[in-house]
């Protein structure tokens, strides 16, 4: 997914320390025009722009297609880092200029690495009425941004027990672990909560936590999130305490031991230097025109590609 905003900001990243649970509520963004529909974006905020290695949260839906509009992301450029696709319910078609073309299902994970550089897009399919879903973004250490592009799938199995069920797409959780590679740990999980259900995750002690509540209402680690809500978990714990409210609970577990490295995010790079964003847009920049191949690829099909979104006039604002 693109990062649709005008002016994005740089963004020079860290996890700040904390040791107690925060909740972080969402802010509206539109994927495109006056029809389009809107993400509810959890992650980054101003407080907090990492958990883990994830840095990037757009939450959605359920949106009605007929409404909406459905997802239309037309060919856009990453570096950097791992797009992460989970699905509720509906489905998109995937694109990219490695050559993989994927659908999107529900329960169904799809990881991209963008690495030195990407391009894609994302379309819900015609047969779509109601779309669902998170879109996420996982930094690239430093030893690792500059890798290949790459893409898998993965289907992971239910898991359940007592009030709950849940799919582990990332990482390792409930005596379940993903095939998925990637470049930090990362845990990555949904879990669906009967009413009133009480669930005491065994988690790995060195992680930050963040659940993301899709659904319902859920106490996390003591501590009340409603849904959109993002609640943030900081390490130390082996234990991390789901307790649904009276109508149940759907929410996504994502963790990851602090990264440990300053990011700059701008649209949808991830760098480390203004220069290096300034760079990434330069090069984006002089393959749009005429869809030309270049450091991003060339993504088939018949959408207009995305251009960036101008520069400000003076160097690129950080915050931490």
């Amino acid at each position: 997914m693109s990062n649709p905003e005008a002016r994005p900001d740089e963004m020079v990243c860290t996890g700040a320390e904390s040791t107690t649970v925060e909740i972080m509520t969402p802010r509206e963004v539109p994927l495109g025009g006056p029809r389009a529909m809107s993400v509810r974006r959890t992650l980054p905020q101003r407080q907090r722009s990492l958990i883990g290695a994830w840095c990037f949260l757009d939450h959605y839906g359920p949106d009605p297609v007929s409404e909406s509009g459905g997802m239309t992301v037309a060919p856009h450029p990453h570096t950097g880092l791992q797009t992460v696709s989970w699905l509720f319910q509906g489905e998109i078609e995937h694109r990219d200029s490695a050559g993989n073309r994927a659908m999107v299902l529900p329960g169904e994970v799809n990881l991209m690495t963008a690495g030195h550089g990407i391009s894609h897009s994302e379309v819900s399919t015609a047969d779509t009425t109601v779309l669902h879903g998170a879109q996420l973004w996982v930094a690239l250490p430093d030893a690792a941004r500059d890798t290949a592009p790459g893409f898998e799938h993965y289907a992971p199995d239910e898991v359940a027990g007592d009030g709950w069920r849940g799919r582990v797409f990332l990482g390792s959780l409930l005596g379940r672990t993903s095939p998925v590679a990637t470049f930090t740990p990362l845990l990555g999980a949904e879990m669906v909560l009967d009413p009133g259900a009480v669930l005491d995750l065994d988690v790995d002690p060195t992680y930050e936590h963040g659940v993301l509540v899709d659904l319902g209402s859920v106490r996390v680690a003591g501590t009340d999130a409603s849904a959109n809500d993002l609640a943030y978990v900081p390490p130390g714990g082996d234990r991390l305490a789901l307790e649904a409210g009276a109508e149940g609970a759907r929410v996504l577990v994502l963790g990851g031991p602090p990264f440990g490295e300053a990011i700059v995010m701008w649209w949808n790079f991830v760098g480390r230097t203004h220069e290096e964003v300034v760079a990434y847009r330069d090069a984006w920049q002089a393959q749009v025109p005429d869809r030309t191949d270049g450091r991003f690829g060339v993504t088939e099909g018949d959408l207009d590609w995305i251009p960036a979104p101008p520069l400000p006039n003076a160097r690129l604002r950080t915050r931490s």
